[in-house]
């Protein structure tokens, strides 16, 4: 397994403006009023475009900063420290958006949408599981088929989280007979408000920067150039749902996990320290103590796989095994951390009044979305030829 090195001092800078900035502009009482209404503020989410963060993702022909997936990872981490509500569509832009189309997108579809991206004018969603197919992709049912110089879609999606405010949806479709799991799928970029495409909310409990969608659509006729990667990309989807873009997309999930457990760790690890019971700080009593470093040691370990596997990506290595590994067990892990942090705040954990709430729910969440952790063992037994 190769190493890596210290963080660069970008990062570094780029780590210290944003906790500046998300202490200032995302104070816990706007976290928990985006949190119960499902959104995200627009006009916040414009200055965090106008630092260029986007760009992460983005080649500089285009627009962006060149692609540096260690600082893109470190941007979700600190955003996450205000909650998901500028990490959610920050992710929208830069991975759903920008990863995809520099990795996938024909050079038309990169000139039209990546610039854009970039300014954070636009928004992907993801329309990959279906009401019958969840982390089984190439069983996916909604169809595309060709007509002359169009194609057609028929079908439904599901968990398309953010598709009533993005511009595209992503789609995996069918593009042929079932017999060809792999080589009968195509991407297409559907615009969200082509004829035939609704929609319909999914309530849901975690990462409620945004509602999921139910996504329908009903004879969406589209060009062919509507296909990602150009009509010669027609049965190819599976080349680019398997290849980096999927390696990129576990780092970025894991980075949620991540900094979501971080933030719980440091709201307990401050709670302890102010809150006095039986005449001394609660962190004095061993049991407390004993739960906070061990989440502290977690964390650190959290830390490591998230960063290596990022780390390798941004070098352009293999890092299949590193991103699954890494996904697995910092979900798993989160969870652990979070609950651990909450029964340090004890009834107050209970309540909204502090973000360790918000905070559980949202790792309560991790270890099946993304990849659910048993798909990620599944991956990881296959690569490692077991």
């Amino acid at each position: 397994m190769t190493s890596f090195t210290a963080e660069p001092p970008h990062v570094t800078e780029l780590r210290r403006q944003l906790s500046r900035w998300v202490s200032e502009k995302m104070p816990r009482e706007k976290r928990r009023e985006w949190d119960k209404a499902h959104t995200w503020d627009r006009d916040l989410f414009r200055e965090l475009a106008a630092m260029g963060l986007i760009g992460l993702t983005i080649p500089e022909e285009y627009g962006g900063q060149g692609e540096d997936i260690y600082a893109a990872a470190a941007v979700i981490e600190e955003l996450c420290q205000g909650g998901p509500t500028m990490a959610g569509p920050f992710i929208h832009a830069a991975f759903y958006g920008g990863l995809n189309i520099s990795e996938n997108g024909s050079k038309e579809q990169k000139e039209a949408l990546l610039p854009k991206l970039a300014r954070g004018e636009m928004f992907l969603c993801y329309g990959l599981s279906e009401p019958n197919v969840g982390g089984d992709l190439p069983s996916v049912e909604t169809r595309v088929e060709r007509d002359g110089d169009e194609i057609v879609i028929n079908g439904a999606k599901r968990w398309c989280t953010g598709a009533d405010w993005s511009d595209y949806i992503y789609c995996l479709c069918r593009s042929g007979g079932p017999e060809d799991r792999h080589g009968n799928l195509t991407f297409v970029l559907v615009p969200t408000n082509a004829p035939g495409v609704s929609m319909q909310p999914i309530e849901h409990v975690n990462l409620r920067y945004t509602a999921s969608m139910d996504v329908f659509l009903d004879d969406v006729r589209l060009p062919a150039s509507a296909i990602v990667g150009g009509p010669d990309k027609w049965n190819k989807g599976w080349d680019a749902l398997a290849g980096r873009a999927l390696d990129v997309e576990k780092i970025e999930i894991t980075a949620v996990a991540y900094g979501i457990a971080r933030a719980a760790l440091e709201e307990a690890w401050t709670y302890a320290q102010e809150r006095t019971q039986f005449g001394k700080p609660i962190s004095k009593h061993q049991a407390i103590a004993h739960k906070l470093v061990t989440a502290r040691t977690k964390l650190a370990a959290c830390r490591h796989m998230l960063y290596h596997a990022a780390w390798l990506a941004s070098e352009h290595q293999p890092c299949s095994v590193e991103t699954a590994m890494a996904k697995l067990y910092v979900a798993d892990t989160g969870v652990e951390i979070g609950l651990a942090c909450q029964q340090v705040i004890g009834a107050y954990g209970l309540s909204d009044a502090y973000d360790i709430e918000r905070n559980v729910r949202d790792l309560l969440g991790m270890p099946i979305v993304g990849g659910s952790s048993d798909i990620q063992k599944n991956n990881l037994a296959r690569m490692l030829r077991l």
